[in-house]
């Protein structure tokens, strides 16, 4: 059996069975290259070889996240929560109701969108701002299960298309170099958003079935009264809120210009660490570094799991095997390679730990088939895009969740995974393969 499906079998079983993925991985590459007869020695030392790969990356995550923290505690989200709430609960009128609620489903969309690339927050602004509009929502009958899909909609597609923010790490940082180590030497940074757009187009489909035809009819909650934390309303500090504003232009004007992420968060918190006590501006770097920490863990196992792959030797002979079983269909080589990418995603939780993985294999096998270095990103981006809307592990769906879920009324599998799963990841096999197939 070929070491590589056997350790991707492997980790995606242990994923599934709730596993924690940095230790799927680390288990999974070292039954990959005892299989392959390496000894452990090589094993463990192939894999270390790999982690640094994931370094850079991690030290990003962890420092978006202290950004993250420290923006929340300024007090900028709840400029926001209180005008809706007050909107909502002014509101009489039908029409003046439906209009209100696109108002806010854009206002949401535009949030989720916006953190991912122009206030790279991540998913830390969701249990902010969410949980004060629950009353509003409720009195409104929005269905949460469309909320969940614009939010999930605003967490993934951004990085798909747009090369800044988390999108530049995505595209730039993690999906480039994967692309040309493998052997796709001629891709370029701009090449990478223009073979994306056809599957973030999927994204749109599913995300217009969700808010007009799936979830469009109201569905009933009941009104749970706040927890004591909710409860508890303080003053908005005006000061710190054009701090605020202040360290997200700076944020991403540092990123621009420098190219990194890491220069742009460390500019952003520092401005906002002069507006705090120094122990205030600890424990914000303590909480961001936590919050993101596992997800930097994963990236630097995955670097170290397709590291062993490559040592292995299998990657060459698979690419082989599929090469020879699908000779002449070209369509249902893509076709698997999206599913298989599904998978793989759907286990781990992150597509941004999956291109690793998948370049290792993806890149040699398009190419092999005779695919154009476009329709090659297309299918490599988007199979490791594929799994992340509908993966219970996935940030892109604890994050609404966590929201939508304070008043314990918005299941995580049946109201989050289930639902974006189906609005999302089956069009992005559709728009992928179409993408494959005409670039």
């Amino acid at each position: 059996m070929n070491p590589v499906v056997i350790s991707v079998c492997l980790m995606l079983a242990l994923s599934l069975f709730r596993v924690n993925v940095v230790i799927a991985l680390t288990l999974s590459a070292i039954t990959g290259g005892l299989l392959a007869h390496l000894s452990l020695d090589q094993t463990i030392s192939a894999f270390q070889s790999g982690l640094g790969n994931g370094a850079e990356i991690a030290l990003s995550y962890a420092l978006l996240g202290a950004f993250a923290v420290a923006l929340a505690q300024t007090g900028i989200t709840d400029v926001l929560s209180n005008a809706v709430i007050k909107r909502v609960h002014g509101q009489t009128n039908q029409k003046a109701s439906s209009i209100l609620k696109y108002v806010i489903l854009s206002t949401l969309l535009v949030l989720a969108v916006f953190s991912q690339n122009v206030i790279p927050v991540h998913i830390a602004f969701i249990p902010i701002i969410i949980p004060p509009l629950l009353s509003a929502l409720n009195k409104m009958n929005l269905d949460r299960r469309m909320i969940a899909c614009v939010l999930t909609f605003g967490l993934v597609t951004p990085y798909m298309t747009l090369p800044i923010g988390f999108g530049g790490i995505f595209l730039n940082d993690i999906l480039l170099p994967a692309l040309v180590n493998n052997g796709l030497t001629t891709a370029t940074a701009s090449q990478i958003p223009a073979a994306m757009v056809i599957p973030a187009c999927g994204m749109i489909f599913g995300l217009l079935v969700s808010v007009f035809i799936t979830y469009r009819k109201p569905r009933h909650y009941k009104d749970v009264e706040p927890t004591q934390d909710e409860q508890q309303q303080t003053g908005i500090d005006k000061k710190a809120v054009v701090i605020a504003l202040f360290s997200i232009v700076a944020t991403l004007s540092a990123q621009l210009y420098s190219g990194s992420m890491i220069v742009g968060a460390l500019v952003g918190f520092i401005i906002l660490s002069f507006g705090k006590p120094f122990q205030t501006s600890q424990d914000s770097f303590t909480r961001g570094v936590q919050m993101m920490a596992m997800i930097g863990f994963i990236m630097i196992s995955a670097n170290g799991f397709a590291s062993v792959m490559k040592a292995t030797g299998g990657v060459e002979t698979l690419v082989h095997f599929l090469q020879t079983s699908m000779s002449g269909h070209q369509g249902l080589a893509a076709l698997m390679m999206l599913v298989v990418g599904l998978l793989i995603t759907m286990g781990i939780g992150s597509s941004f730990s999956t291109i690793p993985i998948i370049a290792t294999i993806y890149v040699p096998l398009a190419l092999s088939f005779g695919f154009s270095p476009a329709a090659t990103i297309a299918l490599v981006g988007t199979a490791a895009a594929l799994g992340d809307a509908g993966s219970p592990a996935s940030d892109s769906t604890l994050g609404p969740t966590s929201g939508l879920n304070a008043d314990g009324q918005h299941d995580h599998i049946k109201d989050s995974v289930i639902p974006t799963f189906l609005h999302y990841n089956l069009p992005l096999i559709a728009f992928g393969w179409i993408a494959a197939m005409v670039l």
